[in-house]
């Protein structure tokens, strides 16, 4: 079992930033991967970006040059700078934890957390 809880939501301006924190806590090492997604009001969910356990990292075109997603090791916390933040990026943010354990793939999510930016 993995548990995640997320922080670092909030209300900011257009071209302001965020930083989101997702902390991890239980069978950690058999994560391979974390990422974000979010999901705007009348939207499917989206990956906005995800990081693996050797630091590979991808985006979405939506976000990219924008957001950086890194992760601490030794705190078993990934974040996700936000900057240049646009309307269009209001959405509940929710951090996801991929693990692999006895050949079986698992999916936990944080309770997710709002950011609005206004414009």
């Amino acid at each position: 079992q993995v548990q995640l809880v997320e922080s670092g939501g909030g209300l900011v301006q257009a071209g302001g930033s965020l930083r989101l924190s997702c902390a991890a806590s239980g069978s950690i090492s058999s994560i391979v991967a974390m990422n974000w997604y979010r999901q705007a009001p009348g939207k499917q969910r989206e990956l906005v970006a995800g990081i693996t356990g050797g630091s590979s990292a991808i985006y979405a075109d939506s976000v990219k040059g924008r957001f950086t997603i890194s992760r601490d090791n030794a705190e078993n916390t990934v974040y996700l700078q936000m900057n240049s933040l646009k309307p269009e990026d209001t959405a509940v943010y929710s951090c996801n934890a991929v693990e692999v354990a006895a050949l079986e793939k698992n999916n936990y999510w944080g309770q997710g957390t709002q950011v609005t930016v206004s414009s």
